[in-house]
C-alpha cells in the first residue's frame, strides 16, 4: 500500500509540475497581461504582454507590435522577463531530475538514495520555479490595481485591468509548488521500494549461501 502510494503521488506530482511549466511557458509569451478596454469605441481593445502590445479590432482583427526597446519598458515588465525566463530554466531541470528519480524508471533502481536525491531536487527546483512565477504575475497584478485606483489619473481615461495572462500564470506558479510538495513529500514521508527484478534476487541468493555457510554477511 506504500508503494503504491508513493508511485500515485510521484505520478501526480510529475503531471502537475509539467502542466505548471507548460503554462509557465504560455505565460510568458501570451501578449494578454493587461487588457485595456476603451468605453468610447466598444469595437476596439487593447492588450499588453511582456514582448508586445496589440489592438483587436472586429473588422481588422488583431494587430500586434514589439516593444522597440528593453530599457524602455516599465520596471515590473522588465523584471518579469527575467524571472520568467527562470521560471522556465528551472521547470526544465525540475523535470528532468525528478524524471531520473521516478520509480517507475528502471534506470539506476539500485541506487536508491541516488534516486531519492534526485527526487527531492527535482521537487525544490519546481518549487523555486513556482515562486519566480508567482512574484512577476503578481507585481504586475500589483501595479495595475494601484494604476486602476490612482486618484491623480482623470476619470475620463481608460484604465488598464487583469487580462488572461495573468490567471494562468497564478495558476502555472501553483501548479509547480504543488507538484514540488508532492514529490518532496513521496521522496520524504514514505519509504523506498526495495530493489526489483534480478537485483532483488540475486541480493537474496547472496544472503541465503551466506546463511548456509554460516558466516555473517560482509555488510553486516
Amino acid at each position: 500500500m506504500a508503494l503504491v502510494l508513493r508511485v500515485a503521488m510521484q505520478f501526480v506530482g510529475i503531471l502537475l509540475s509539467l502542466l505548471g511549466w507548460v503554462l509557465s511557458i504560455i505565460t510568458t509569451y501570451l501578449p494578454h497581461w493587461k487588457n485595456l478596454n476603451l468605453d468610447l469605441n466598444d469595437m476596439e481593445n487593447w492588450t499588453m504582454g511582456l514582448w508586445q502590445a496589440c489592438v483587436i479590432q472586429e473588422e481588422v482583427g488583431m494587430q500586434c507590435k514589439d516593444f522597440e526597446s528593453f530599457l524602455g519598458l516599465p520596471t515590473e515588465l522588465r523584471v518579469s522577463r527575467v524571472l520568467m525566463f527562470l521560471s522556465n530554466g528551472l521547470g526544465l531541470l525540475g523535470l528532468l531530475m525528478s524524471g531520473f528519480g521516478l520509480d517507475c524508471l528502471r534506470i539506476g533502481e539500485t541506487q536508491r538514495d541516488v534516486k531519492k536525491r534526485l527526487l527531492i531536487l527535482g521537487g525544490i527546483l519546481f518549487w523555486t520555479a513556482g515562486v519566480t512565477a508567482l512574484v512577476p504575475v503578481s507585481w504586475v497584478a500589483h501595479v495595475t490595481v494601484q494604476e486602476f485606483w490612482d486618484e491623480r489619473i482623470p476619470e475620463i481615461v481608460p484604465r488598464w485591468e487583469f487580462g488572461e495572462a495573468l490567471f494562468i500564470g497564478w495558476f502555472a506558479g501553483f501548479s509547480l509548488l504543488l507538484g514540488g510538495c508532492l514529490l518532496n513529500w513521496a521522496a520524504c514521508g514514505t519509504q523506498a521500494p526495495l530493489a526489483s527484478g534480478r537485483y532483488a534476487v540475486a541480493e537474496m541468493q547472496t544472503q541465503c549461501a551466506y546463511l548456509e555457510n554460516g558466516t555473517a554477511h560482509p555488510s553486516v
